[in-house]
C-alpha cells in the first residue's frame, strides 16, 4: 500500500462570534461555521496507530475556537487567521484550506449565508 496524501476534516464548526464591519455586528454578534481541510504528511500515523503520528483534530478545534473569539472586521483575517495559527502549530502541515461563513449577514437579503475560503500553504 502506498499513501499518495492524506488531509483531515473538521466539518460545520458553529461559533458566536463577533466579526463585521457594522457596530452592530461588533455589539450582538452571529453565528459563524468554520470548515477545514488540514493536508500534510500524516503517513507515519496510517501504520503506528499513534496519536502523536497524526494531527489532534481536538487540538485544532482549540486553536479554531481562540481565534473565532478574537473579533475581526472582515471574514479573510479571521480565515487567515485561523490558518496561520494551524500552519504555525503544527510542523507537518503543508496546506490549510480554511472556510468561514457569516449566517444570516445583515444586508437586506435573503440567504443562508456569505463564506470566504482561503487557500494558505507553508511557506518554504
Amino acid at each position: 500500500m502506498v499513501v499518495k496524501g492524506c488531509h483531515i476534516t473538521l466539518s460545520g464548526l458553529r461559533f458566536h462570534a463577533y466579526h463585521g464591519v457594522l457596530p452592530q455586528e461588533q455589539k450582538t454578534g452571529g453565528s459563524f461555521v468554520v470548515d477545514l481541510q488540514v493536508m500534510g504528511d500524516l503517513k507515519k500515523a496510517v501504520y503506528s496507530d499513534e496519536l502523536t503520528d497524526t494531527l489532534n483534530y481536538g487540538t485544532i478545534y482549540e486553536l479554531v475556537k481562540e481565534e473565532m473569539m478574537m473579533p475581526s472586521k472582515l471574514l479573510e483575517h479571521v480565515a487567515g487567521r485561523i490558518g496561520q495559527r494551524i500552519i504555525d502549530t503544527f510542523l507537518q502541515v503543508e496546506m490549510v484550506v480554511v472556510t468561514v461563513t457569516k449566517e444570516n449577514p445583515p444586508m437586506g437579503a435573503d440567504l443562508k449565508g456569505v463564506s470566504v475560503t482561503l487557500v494558505l500553504s507553508r511557506d518554504e
